[in-house]
């Protein structure tokens, strides 16, 4: 049998011990249980007891042996001895080892069995090693045991300090916590054995930290130790807590770590103005929502617990100022509510209060968590421009309204202190037309132009008001002119009416419907009457009738109309319409007689196969009138030629006649003219009149200077220069006025000029006939005159 040959272990002998004394102990328990022994007895039997285990016992039956680690030895370390029963002590048993670390780690006598360890042992890289043992014959070879497997067991020295694997620690505590909150937990591991003596018992304490801090030996939890810790004091805490093995006693090994504990914010402090009371100042001039200034309730706390929100709650400015909360600075932003005017209010006080968003309960009793502060605010005054009352004007007017009518008094101040003058103008961009004028002092909207409903019915202009004493000071107005309709276009036919008459037509036949346009629009619609012409009342032919639906129906008189007689008709139709008063117009209506089939369709209304000879073909008649066409065009040459023939030239004082016509508006004389320069008709147009020059007959008469038109405010006085820089300010607005000084050409006219004579002094010498037909194209003021002096009239038309 395998036997150990260390059996003097102190374990191994107290282990069979125990198990004797507890044998030993049951036996005496039972045998009092059934009876009690004689004391003879029982020393017998437990001496009985012994000698049988002491037969049974051959030797020790091991099954592991233990080696401590980290041997530092120059020798091996022995660790036990194997042996067998067999074993006589020759040599004739050979020990062979196996297994793991056989050979490498340890190594066996084979003819004693020892064993030792070749190499330094660490339980924490590997606590045990399994290995087998075999007993052969060294002679033959043959095996005197069995195989046996056994462990050797690496026992546990104190050789590793604790360690803090997490380490170092970060973590956070509210501010004013109480003792003993817990703030975080640190572990400490111990490599050595936890089973086998205090080398891996672990106890915790603080090294660095106190007295703030405390940590629970046993479990590691770091706790508050002071009261009312302040953030704002002291924010940041590096403790130092220390792991030691052994149970802390001494010699026991020990590791450290750092915990950075930060105290987190509380809102434990009230917000306060570092001012009391603010100044502060803003143009009249400023915009709503600018920026007055700025104020500020400093807060210790941050994040949450410094968010502040101001109001304004109480003052005179309450109504005209706004304060607004920065997110990012935590600051309010007085801004302007309302537009601010130096002449009504010249300053403002505003109680000013910032509180915070967010409270804490338990914290109150610190407070109150508000405070106010006063802000005093002065408006300066800035140069504004003058202010139209009211500030958009509607005006209507009838399109007829003379030249030079006042339509609207146009009225602005200067919302100054100083009230400066003011000087009025129109902005050209506005009305391009210059239909209407403004006086410069007084305001007056005037017409300048005829107003014609059918062309613009609508005018928006922008008028303008300066400070005399600061031209860049500019106000505007809008003015919205309606132009109301008068009735002074009579109706008209919108397009030439053209009328078919068959040969065989009877009396009371529909030839055509006719209608009427008018560009006015009345009130109550438009109606208009039909009826012949007053010469052609009597007409025997056709007749009108008014279908009062502004249409009319033209019938047939009579029948029997013929081509050879006549082929074409000319019809005159009045038509009337129901304005205030009433215009009329003229209209023709061509009517064609044609030759018709039975069911009234046309089959021709040419009367050329009547007129024209038989060998007269088509051809040869337009051949004829293109001769006479060409004649007609030769004709006219020639008396063109001979109007434009120049008249000898003759040095006679009496026809070097000069019409040199110089034509004044609204300036006074030349340089030299000094006369002429009088600056009391620049304030008073009135007294400009019109010279009798004639005018051009090439030219259309333009209208008269509107400064007749303009009343008279004012007299000469030292206020010239004022007036000067008004106009040159209207002058330099006038987007369509020239950038350049007129020039005046006079060039040498009369006899032997290139011109010929422009005079019509002596146009009755002239043996070419005057034409006035450019009569014609003045308009309807000029009529009568086109009239009297212009073409001759046709031939009336035949109806």
């Amino acid at each position: 049998m395998w036997t150990s040959g260390r059996m003097s272990n102190a374990k191994r002998w107290l282990g069979l011990g125990m198990s004797l004394f507890v044998w030993g102990l049951m036996n005496l328990t039972t045998a009092a249980l059934l009876g009690t022994p004689a004391p003879g007895q029982l020393g017998a039997r437990l001496a009985d007891e012994l000698q049988f285990h002491q037969r049974a016992k051959r030797s020790w039956v091991w099954n592991q042996f233990f080696v401590l680690e980290e041997y530092t030895g120059t020798d091996p370390l022995y660790v036990g001895k194997l042996h067998s029963d067999m074993d006589r002590g020759d040599g004739s048993i050979k020990y062979i080892l196996s297994g793991e670390g056989a050979g490498i780690v340890f190594t066996i006598d084979d003819t004693t069995g020892d064993i030792h360890a070749i190499q330094r042992l660490d339980r924490e890289e590997r606590a045990q090693y399994t290995l087998r043992a075999q007993a052969l014959d060294r002679r033959t070879g043959r095996p005197m045991e069995p195989e046996s497997e056994f462990i050797i067991k690496i026992q546990d020295i104190n050789d590793n300090e604790p360690k803090f694997l997490n380490g170092p620690y970060v973590a956070a505590v509210p501010e004013m916590s109480p003792v003993g909150t817990s703030v975080i937990q640190v572990t400490a591991t111990d490599a050595d054995d936890p089973t086998y003596g205090n080398s891996a018992r672990v106890v915790y304490s603080i090294l660095q930290g106190q007295p703030y801090f405390s940590v629970d030996s046993r479990t590691g939890v770091i706790r508050t130790a002071l009261m009312n810790m302040d953030r704002e004091a002291k924010e940041y805490y590096e403790v130092i807590i220390q792991a030691k093995d052994m149970g802390g006693q001494l010699g026991g090994l020990a590791g450290t770590t750092t915990v950075n504990i930060t105290l987190s914010d509380v809102n434990d402090n009230p917000p306060r103005f570092p001012q009391k009371h603010y100044q502060m100042s803003v143009l009249e001039s400023a915009p709503i929502s600018s920026t007055v200034g700025r104020v500020f309730a400093k807060d210790l706390d941050e994040g949450i617990n410094a968010e502040m929100k101001y109001t304004i709650v109480d003052g005179d400015g309450a109504d005209a100022f706004d304060i607004n909360t920065d997110p990012n600075f935590q600051v309010g932003i007085i801004t302007v509510k309302k537009p601010l005017s130096f002449e009504s209010k010249k300053s403002y006080t505003l109680k000013v209060e910032g509180a915070n968003s967010h409270l804490e309960m338990r914290f109150l009793n610190l407070g109150p968590f508000q405070d106010t502060t006063t802000v005093h605010i002065s408006v300066e005054d800035v140069d504004e421009p003058p202010i139209f009352e009211p500030g958009f004007y509607f005006v209507e007017v009838p399109e007829d309204v003379a030249i030079g009518t006042t339509i609207q008094i146009i009225s602005a101040k200067d919302p100054d202190v100083t009230n400066n003058s003011i000087r009025y103008s129109i902005d050209r961009s506005s009305d391009p037309g210059r239909f209407f004028y403004v006086d410069i002092t007084t305001g007056a909207l005037m017409t300048a132009r005829p107003l014609d409903r059918e062309e613009f019915s609508w005018h928006n202009i922008t008028v303008l008001a300066m400070e005399m004493n600061n031209p860049s000071q500019v106000g505007s107005v809008p003015v919205t002119i309606r132009v109301l309709d008068v009735n002074d276009n009579a109706p008209e036919f919108p397009r030439f009416y053209e009328a078919f008459v068959c040969e065989n037509a009877k009396a009371g036949q529909l030839i055509q419907t006719v209608s009427a346009v008018d560009q006015d629009e009345p009130r109550h619609g438009q109606h208009f009457y039909y009826s012949l012409a007053p010469e052609a009342a009597t007409n025997p032919n056709f007749t009108v009738r008014d279908n009062q639906d502004n249409t009319a129906r033209i019938l047939t008189r009579r029948s029997g109309f013929r081509q050879q007689e006549q082929s074409i008709f000319y019809l005159p139709i009045q038509i009337l319409d129901n304005g205030q008063p009433a215009l009329s117009s003229t209209g023709t209506l061509t009517v064609q007689v044609c030759s018709c089939d039975e069911g009234g369709h046309v089959m021709s209304c040419s009367p050329e196969a009547y007129m024209l000879p038989v060998s007269l073909s088509r051809g040869a008649l337009i051949a004829i009138l293109a001769c006479i066409f060409v004649l007609l065009v030769l004709v006219l040459l020639i008396l063109s030629l001979r109007r434009h023939r120049k008249q000898p030239y003759i040095i006679d004082d009496d026809e070097n006649i000069h019409e040199n016509i110089v034509r004044y508006d609204d300036e006074g004389g030349g340089e030299e003219d000094t006369e002429a320069f009088d600056i009391a008709a620049m304030w008073n147009p009135r007294e400009a009149q019109p010279g009798a020059a004639k005018t051009r007959q090439d030219m259309l008469p333009e209208i008269e200077s509107l400064s007749r038109y303009v009343p008279q405010t004012c007299a000469v006085s030292s206020t010239v220069h004022s007036y000067v820089l008004a106009k040159l300010y209207e002058a330099d607005m006038d987007l369509w006025a020239p950038p350049f000084d007129s020039l005046q050409t006079y060039m040498f006219e009369g006899d032997g000029s290139l011109a010929g004579s422009l005079s019509s002094v002596q146009s009755a010498t002239s043996d070419s006939e005057q034409s006035f037909d450019f009569l014609t194209d003045w308009g309807p003021r000029f009529r009568k005159l086109a009239e009297l002096y212009g073409a001759a009239e046709g031939p009336a038309p035949r109806w």
